[in-house]
């Protein structure tokens, strides 16, 4: 795996040397038990693979290249490098400057650029559109391309599909930047739809055994289905990728719920020709820290605490996960653990920051679930573990910490 460049102040030599000892004792990443760190009086059983990913060290190397190599012109990032705050801030603090928000909707006008301008397409790509506007105004969009080769992958299978005439369903968000541009570059010689989750999976299922009529097909998927959408044509020959940041169990279900309509309806042995076979599309990073997060919650704990982007899709869905277990708290920084008794955490439900007290339990040892999203520094994390452990005494330090773990007796 390629080495990457990014900032030190995103690093933790700490969780570095973690991450180093695992992948010795298990290069081919096969075990996912959580890493125990033993405080003394707090615990921590932290995920075996968290925090950034392939195409997030990417993104960040580019974009700090971007700027260090050109301090005399103008930097404009599309949108969010990444869903992570503090990335986000670090870089607007260095002037480069967001053209839209995560919606889509412009912060500055499109006429303000020039061709002497720098844009910067995020690790979540763009849409044909866009980078057809940026050509017209002499902006080339490939030059500071972050886009992750994960992301592209999902791309090109869509087109593969297109040239065998399958229509491409794409499991996403319809609102997420990901899914927009994923589906953008689907119809340019495909049929496309996006369907949310296992819910509208069974809906078109229905659809598609004519189960339920076309009018309420095309007022359930409003807004979300290709110019031209014809469903007595264009649901005969399926093939389905995804947002790469999805529950890659939620992705397997919907497709085998798709599976089985076309199997009923043009039956096993014509299921080839109906339905194509597109698992290769699953993000390797996703499916790690899922099933990391899978193999942390086989620990007893008291609660968990995940790190990461209040806007960040691979982060929440580790938070639901977690949610499914034990309490746990959303945080995006440390500075949102305000005391031992009191700390700020994005609620999922209801999407707004809230207020828990003595959400540590006072018993002599405190065990806590501990890990991040693909877009969350290393650094945060263990600024999450400092800040926790400072509300006890007589812990052990970080380095004995370490040497127990490296070097057990």
């Amino acid at each position: 795996m390629k080495k990457f460049d990014i900032p030190n102040f995103y690093k933790s030599s700490f969780i570095a040397a973690i991450k180093d000892s695992r992948k010795i004792n298990d290069p081919r990443k096969k075990d996912f038990t959580p890493t125990v760190l033993d405080f003394g009086p707090v615990r921590f059983f932290m995920a075996r693979h968290f925090g950034f990913c392939y195409g997030v060290e990417n993104a960040i190397e580019i974009a700090y290249k971007t700027v260090e190599e050109n301090p005399s012109k103008r930097i404009f990032l599309l949108s969010e490098m990444i869903h992570n705050p503090e990335v986000n801030n670090e870089l607007m603090n260095r002037g480069v400057r967001f053209i839209m928000d995560t919606s889509g909707k412009n912060l500055i006008d499109w006429r303000e650029l020039n061709s002497d301008d720098i844009v910067i397409i995020p690790a979540f790509g763009t849409t044909v559109e866009i980078q057809s506007k940026l050509n017209g105004l002499g902006i080339d969009p490939y030059k500071y391309n972050t886009t992750c080769p994960f992301v592209e992958k999902v791309w090109n299978r869509s087109n593969q599909l297109g040239d065998e005439n399958f229509t491409v369903i794409i499991h996403g968000k319809h609102y997420h930047e990901e899914t927009r541009a994923t589906f953008s570059h689907s119809i340019k010689n495909s049929k496309a739809l996006i369907i949310r989750n296992i819910e509208e999976a069974k809906f078109l299922h229905d659809i598609i055994l004519g189960k339920i009529s076309e009018e309420k097909f095309y007022s359930f998927f409003d807004g979300k289905f290709s110019y031209g959408f014809k469903v007595q044509n264009d649901l005969i020959r399926l093939g389905v990728v995804n947002q790469t940041t999805m529950l890659a169990s939620e992705t397997q279900t919907i497709s085998d719920i798709l599976k089985t309509a076309m199997i009923e309806k043009y039956g096993i042995e014509n299921i080839k020709d109906h339905f194509a076979d597109t698992r290769d599309t699953l993000c390797y990073a996703t499916n790690d820290n899922q099933e990391s997060t899978y193999g942390l919650l086989k620990e007893k704990a008291d609660f968990a605490i995940v790190v990461g982007g209040y806007n960040s899709s691979n982060t929440s869905h580790i938070v639901e996960l977690c949610e499914e277990k034990l309490n746990t708290y959303f945080i995006s920084s440390a500075e949102k653990i305000l005391s031992k008794n009191i700390i700020s955490h994005y609620d999922l439900k209801s999407k707004v920051e809230v207020t828990t007290r003595d959400y540590i339990p006072n018993k002599n040892i405190v065990d806590i679930l501990l890990t991040s999203g693909a877009s969350c520094p290393d650094g945060i994390v263990e600024q999450v573990i400092q800040k926790i452990i400072s509300f006890f005494e007589n812990v052990k330090s970080m380095d004995e910490v370490l040497t127990e773990f490296i070097s057990p007796k």
